[in-house]
């Protein structure tokens, strides 16, 4: 992994923090949730619940993030995104909100459904989601 690759991806996993994006690290059985990123550095628990959880460490070149493709959205999460980001637009046009502020909302949201928006999964970066790891409502 290149350091531009790793300051991509840090840079991904950072803002989807709240959301509990779950990973998968090199050599291990079971997917993680991130919990917070130092330097190149994932802290994580298994996404699981119960039991005594331990936080751990792994460098960032070990963990892959599952996302969703930007294809797999539902017509009623497209038509959510599509309002959304038409609003956060007219906001910008009738200068309510800055150009920036909207483009960090419409992020947000791609963030919190978890979509692969910056094209990790083509470049190897990420994986895809299994159909229900991320239930959409």
């Amino acid at each position: 992994m290149t350091q531009e690759e790793k300051q991509l991806l840090l840079k991904d996993l950072c803002g989807r923090i709240p959301h509990r994006v779950k990973i998968k690290r090199s050599n291990c059985p079971i997917n993680l949730s991130v919990i917070g990123v130092i330097g190149e550095n994932v802290h994580h628990i298994p996404y699981y619940v119960g039991g005594n959880i331990a936080i751990t460490t792994t460098k960032i070149d070990e963990v892959k993030p599952y996302l969703r493709p930007m294809s797999s959205m539902t017509e009623k999460e497209r038509n959510e995104y599509f309002d959304f980001r038409n609003q956060e637009l007219q906001r910008v046009a009738f200068a309510e909100i800055g150009r920036e502020s909207a483009i960090a909302e419409i992020s947000d949201w791609l963030n919190s459904h978890q979509f692969d928006y910056r094209g990790l999964i083509p470049m190897g970066l990420a994986l895809e989601a299994p159909e229900n790891m991320y239930k959409t409502e």
